[in-house]
């Protein structure tokens, strides 16, 4: 029987939309998604298990699933046997303390003696404890934003992204508590068969150049000879740009790549160097 690395993911979400993304750009093909609990790869030796994003740590400790993609939020939530492989560096969001927008708010000392909604009790709890604030936590799972519009909290504990939900709720931000994105975790009581890590270290790998690949363009431009030395000096290359000959004697062909960011103003100063012809392509892989 052939050996699968089984992976935990989220069934739904913006999570469950970015980790669909990533392996699909890590040439992971599925034989089917919707209203399947354990769906196989058709091209590769994974399983993916799909479970409410709370489910996954604990999946994970048991050994239910060999690895699992999740927030960070979740792990240091549920506490369990598990520990972060890597950070995959989407679905990034906050944890965050938010109270209603026409109070005073002073520090954090406003919170003694305060009722606040969360559903991320044990990360509050660890919060306030650590700074010496004593207060009520109010567990409710869902639209915790409603809470001290309804009386039932006078502030909440949550996810922030953007930070609309909070507004559109009449709420601010006041105190972040933690950073969170989605993470690679593994169990650290039920170790991985030497089989499984082989592709765990190949799906990792897959991962990297993916990664590698975000916000760079590969350019290719034409640069007089007597100009280069000036073009290759406003160049900030991964390494050294390669440099080609053209038919015309007079003129080579430089490769390179570019953070997107600073693209535009990186082609300004090539341009003004003399530079002609440059092309801009997307690049899908890139292995360091």
């Amino acid at each position: 029987m052939e050996t699968r690395l089984r992976i935990a993911v989220q069934s739904k979400g913006r999570l469950y939309e970015e980790t669909m993304q990533l392996l699909t750009e890590a040439g992971i093909k599925l034989t089917a998604v919707k209203r399947t609990l354990l769906v196989p790869s058709r091209n590769f030796p994974v399983e993916l298990l799909f479970l409410r994003d709370d489910d996954i740590p604990d999946a994970v400790a048991t050994g239910t699933a060999d690895i699992g993609i999740v927030g960070l939020n979740e792990v240091m939530e549920k506490a369990k046997a598990v520990e972060v492989l890597k950070p995959l560096g989407f679905s990034r969001c906050r944890l965050s303390l938010a109270i209603p927008q026409h109070l005073d708010y002073q520090g954090l000392s406003w919170f003694n003696n305060r009722k606040i909604a969360t559903s991320y009790p044990v990360i509050l709890a660890d919060f306030l404890s650590r700074n010496g604030i004593k207060a009520d936590i109010h567990v409710i799972s869902g639209s915790v934003e409603i809470a001290p519009g309804i009386g039932l909290a006078d502030a909440i504990f949550d996810i922030v992204s953007s930070g609309s939900t909070l507004v559109s709720n009449n709420l601010m931000e006041v105190e972040k508590v933690m950073d969170s994105e989605a993470v690679l975790i593994g169990s650290t009581a039920n170790p991985l068969s030497a089989e499984k890590r082989a592709l765990l270290d190949e799906l990792l790998f897959r991962f990297d150049a993916v990664k590698a690949a975000e916000g760079k363009k590969y350019i290719l431009m034409n640069v007089p000879r007597e100009k280069l030395d000036s073009v290759l000096a406003v160049l900030p290359g991964i390494k050294s740009p390669t440099v080609l000959p053209l038919a015309n004697a007079d003129w080579c062909s430089v490769h390179t790549v570019l953070e997107e960011k600073r693209f535009w103003e990186i082609i300004g100063k090539l341009k003004a160097e003399g530079a002609e012809g440059i092309l801009a392509l997307d690049i899908e892989k890139m292995i360091l």
